[in-house]
């Protein structure tokens, strides 16, 4: 039974707040992801976006926001 750890004393500890560079590092990679999935959706021809539930409103709609929503 010494093998056994004792986690009646271990402490809930709250995850460390990632720094101010990665979150704007990871926020700017999330942006460069949309945009290059929205390159990708506007190459799509109607057949191709009926397979994926959508219509062409749908990808305008889509196309006009910015990279960064």
């Amino acid at each position: 039974m010494n093998d056994l750890q004792d986690v009646s004393r271990i402490s809930l500890q709250h995850p460390a707040r990632p720094s101010a560079l990665r979150r704007l590092l990871s926020g700017l990679w999330q942006g460069l992801e949309r945009a290059r999935t929205r390159r990708l959706l506007a190459r799509l021809d109607a057949r191709d976006l009926a397979d994926l539930g959508l219509n062409h409103a749908d990808r305008l709609n889509e196309l006009r926001k910015p990279f960064w929503r």
